[in-house]
Order: structure tokens, then sequence, then C-alpha cells
């Protein structure tokens, strides 16, 4: 039996004057190994194969598709048109065996893939009928129908059948995958939303619990006292807090433009004793933008 010899690190007890620590040492063994696998090394083999024979369908497509194209368009742009045709159906091939465990996908990037072969074939083959000889055009499109063909045979040995019900299974796992999928950026907009809802009500809840900057520059030393006059026939608003500025703006647009109503109004509105240069100064710039 074969054996191969792999170094593994193992940590054992080591001890000096007395004191013990556990410390890495290498151990060097023996592994048997397994038998030849002879069908993965031909599978193996196949895939070079394969994937040699579509590299050199590209080159020659490449080529041929650019000569013909370089009569109309420069040699650069030529070339790199000329890769798309032998490229569609090489990716179209690769997105088949991505979907090859959901057979609806899959026969949708099967089709595409044989239509844009079929372009690639009568492009290669128009290169030849157009400079005089078909069948060099026929055998060099025959080139690309071999590399696609081969390489579907090779994509189908190596998908594993499905039954329909397995399938139908399959299908709604990734589903549900999908779906999982699609509710991250979904979620994450609803958070930042959240977020920024939540800061506005921080905001306006601290706002409501301020008092007016102005009204803090001019307040009296007592600010808890009575207004002297007060109106009978103007009632504070209870549970809310009013500002100075909205309850003159209030008295304003109400029609009233006598500084000492509005300042009883202002006073009862608020509950405080604002100073009177505050709603003055406040009367002046609805004056102005009058």
């Amino acid at each position: 039996m074969k054996t191969r010899r792999i170094t593994r690190e193992r940590l054992v007890p080591h001890t000096v004057d007395g004191k013990t620590r556990m410390v890495p040492d290498d151990e060097v063994i023996e592994v048997p190994l397994p038998p030849r696998d002879w069908d993965q090394v031909a599978l193996n083999s196949v895939t070079v194969i394969v994937t040699a024979l579509v590299l050199a369908c590209v080159v020659w497509s490449t080529v041929s598709i650019g000569d013909l194209l370089a009569r109309v368009v420069v040699e650069p742009a030529a070339y790199g048109a000329a890769t798309v045709f032998d490229l569609a159906w090489i990716a179209l091939m690769i997105i088949e065996w991505l979907a090859r465990y959901t057979p609806v996908r899959a026969r949708a990037a099967r089709f595409g893939g044989y239509v844009a072969l079929a372009v690639a074939m009568g492009a290669v083959g128009a290169h030849g009928w157009l400079f005089g000889d078909p069948a060099i055009g026929i055998v060099g499109a025959v080139v690309s129908g071999l590399a696609k063909g081969t390489w579907t045979i090779l994509l189908a040995y190596q998908s594993v059948p499905l039954d329909p019900r397995t399938a139908a299974f399959l299908e709604q796992e990734l589903s549900e995958a999908g779906a999982e999928l699609a509710r991250i950026p979904v979620d994450r907009r609803v958070n930042r939303s959240r977020a920024l809802r939540d800061a506005e009500r921080r905001a306006l809840a601290a706002g409501a619990g301020s008092t007016d900057p102005d009204a803090m520059d001019d307040a009296p030393e007592n600010p808890d006292a009575v207004p002297e006059d007060p109106d009978p026939n103007i009632h504070p608003l209870r549970g809310t807090v009013v500002f100075i500025r909205n309850a003159v703006e209030d008295a304003w647009n109400s029609g009233i433009r006598d500084p000492e109503p509005v300042l009883r109004y202002v006073r009862n509105a608020t509950g405080k004793n604002v100073p009177e240069a505050t709603v003055e100064r406040y009367l002046r710039a609805l004056r102005v933008g009058a």
C-alpha cells in the first residue's frame, strides 16, 4: 500500500526545572494514499480537451469574423466585435451550467446559446463565401459547432439528473434564499428610516422641553411672576408648550398690532412673564416682513 509522509504540529508536555508547559512539537507520520480514481482522471482530461477546443474555436472565429468586419471598419474595432460572437454562446453555456438545478432557467440559457452559436457560424460561413471559398467557410463554421456540441455534452454528463419533484423542491429552496437576500437591502432602508424617525422624535422632544433662547436672554429675575394685567378673555393653552415667537405670530395673524395687547396675549398664551422687549423685537420683524 502506498503512503505519503505528512508533518503535523501537536502540543507535548515539556518540563524545565520542575515546571511543565505544553509546547509545540512537529511529528512526521505516514498516511495511506487512496487508490487513483481513473474515472476522475479521464473526466479531467476531457475537460482540458474541451476547454482547448473552445479556445481554438474562439481564436478561429475571431480571426475569421474580424477579417470580415475589417472590410468596413478599422481592424481593432473589427476584431474586438468579432470576439462577441463566440463569447456570447460561451457565457450562455456557463449560465446554463449554473442553472443546472433549475430546468426552467437553464432552458432559456440553452436556447439563447444555440441562437448565438447559429449567428457565429453564419458569420464564419459568410466570410468564406465572400472571399470566394465557400468550403473554408463551411469548415470554419463547423469548428464552432463542434466546440459547442462537445462542451454541451460534457456539461450534460457532469450535471446531476433531477426528477420533477426534486427540481420543484430545489426551486422553492432557491426562491426562499432569494427572498432572504432581497430582504437585506429592504431591511437596511427600513432601519435607516426608523433611525431618522427616532432622531426626529428626539429632536422634537428636546425642543418641546426647552425654552425660547430669546426669552432666556431677556428673561426677568423672577420668571414666575404673574402678569400685572391679565386679559380674562385669553386663556393659555394647557398640555402643550407655546413658544413666544408662535404666540406673537398668532396675535399678529389675528389682527392684533398694538404692542400692549400683543404682550398680554403672549403672556397668557405662554403662561410666563414675557419681557416686553422680546415681544417688540418679534413685532418689528413681522412689520418688516409685512
